[in-house]
């Protein structure tokens, strides 16, 4: 484990492991039987239960002992638990790309480039550079990458045409320029409600993924943070970036207080915009007011920018954990969710993306899209997308991130410039660079 993780997680990781013994041994003794764990969301558990009754009808003398993830403060938390207490399952199908390298590292996992057949399968589903995204630094490859939700702008289309643009202003300046025009104190009050945009002030690490790390994707052209173990971020974009998340939060464009439980700011029209994911479709379309007009563009670019806008797609893969008895099965398994048919039942469950490429141009799926054209619009952005890089310390990586956005994004305190480079520092001690 990093430093970060034995601090956080020791205490609980043991007490969790000494319950988890209890619901674990239930398939590990029989090589004939796989045990399969999906995440908690009720789309994924109704697909996962679609494809273990699939198989098992199939394959009765191999069947597939299915549960959701034990209920926890978080997945992760869980597996990592299971890990120490070795309840792992055979599979765990909701694994966020960025912390593969860590456990892969800790010798946890299968290498699926070891089982026949697996590179194959993996080059029909994936392009060169999704594989070389996802290769391990031993040469390895740990995952099968199962899905992804890009993240992009959100907007309401009225709010934006009454600012005077046609679509989604989509350069820094043009963003300022609207969030200047829409910006309004509704009733007098003197104190600004109504804002071109929200996205999460939280300091949690994993709130970076939804707003620095996206826009730092779409204006380096898809440039890791990370490169051959040291920092690669204190560059022209990364500055842009807090230099206009900075601009947006001491012009007060962007509200800083945290969405209520009683109020969605999007849906009240109070919110013109905001960066999201697929999932944000089916709820607006269930609690929106009748009206709302909203659509979705690729996120703020610089200006000058050329050539495709990048962003963070969330990607989640699949794992054989070592304590499975018979790795061949379970990839068996994984393929038929994989297949063309998984992955289409996953989107009509779901509507959720897998990740697959060339995804808006295969047959089979274009009556679905079709019938859904807003997540037709992030089945276009999947064409370019990035996940997470391999470094076993990321979570680290984007911890310090976050610090520095506190310091220069929220609180002014430094320049893009010095927070930039404090962030480049503090990482590559982090790494190890220069020992």
């Amino acid at each position: 484990m990093t430093k970060t993780f034995h601090i956080l997680f020791t205490f609980y990781l043991f007490a969790l492991a000494t319950v988890l013994t209890t619901c674990s041994k239930e398939s590990g003794t029989s090589g004939d039987s796989i045990q399969y764990w999906s995440s908690n969301n009720s789309g994924e558990i109704q697909f996962s239960q679609w494809a273990v009754d699939r198989w098992n009808q199939a394959h009765p003398e191999n069947p597939v002992k299915y549960q959701p993830v034990p209920e926890g403060q978080s997945s992760e938390e869980i597996i990592l638990a299971a890990v120490v207490a070795k309840t792992t399952p055979d599979i765990y199908s909701n694994i966020w790309q960025g912390l593969v390298e860590f456990y892969s590292r800790s010798g946890i996992l299968i290498p699926l480039d070891t089982i026949d057949g697996f590179m194959e399968f993996l080059r029909e589903r994936c392009d060169e550079a999704t594989i070389l995204e996802i290769t391990s630094t031993d040469g390895h490859i740990y995952q099968a990458p199962w899905k992804i939700n890009p993240i992009m702008t959100i907007y309401n289309r009225r709010i934006v045409r009454e600012q005077g643009f046609d679509n989604f202003p989509p350069t820094y300046s043009t963003y300022l320029k609207a969030a200047k025009a829409f910006q309004k104190d509704t009733d007098g009050d003197g104190y600004v409600d109504q804002w071109f945009g929200n996205t999460s002030v939280k300091l949690a690490w994993y709130q970076r993924l939804f707003n620095f790390y996206p826009l730092y994707l779409a204006a380096s052209g898809g440039m890791p943070l990370v490169k051959d173990g040291r920092a690669n971020f204190n560059n022209e974009y990364a500055i842009g970036v807090f230099r206009f998340l900075q601009e947006l939060y001491r012009d007060n464009y962007f509200s800083k207080q945290s969405e209520s439980a009683g109020q969605d700011m999007f849906i009240a029209e109070r919110y013109a915009s905001k960066w999201t994911g697929p999932w944000e479709i089916e709820y607006l379309e269930k609690f929106k007011r009748k009206g709302l007009d909203y659509d979705f563009a690729p996120m703020p670019v610089p200006d000058g920018h050329t050539g495709p806008v990048y962003t963070y797609c969330d990607p989640k893969s699949m794992v054989i954990f070592n304590t499975c008895k018979n790795p061949r099965l379970a990839f068996e398994f994984i393929k038929t969710m994989l297949s063309e048919e998984g992955d289409l039942r996953f989107l009509q469950t779901t509507k959720q993306l897998p990740r697959r490429q060339n995804l808006d141009a295969i047959p089979e799926f274009r009556d679905f899209f079709t019938q859904n054209p807003r997540l037709q619009i992030f089945a276009e952005q999947a064409k370019h997308v990035k996940g997470a890089d391999i470094s076993e310390s990321l979570i680290e990586v984007f911890d310090i991130i976050s610090q520095e956005f506190e310091a220069c994004v929220l609180y002014q305190m430094k320049t893009p410039e010095q927070a930039v480079a404090d962030a480049e520092e503090a990482v590559n001690v982090l790494l190890g660079v220069g020992r």
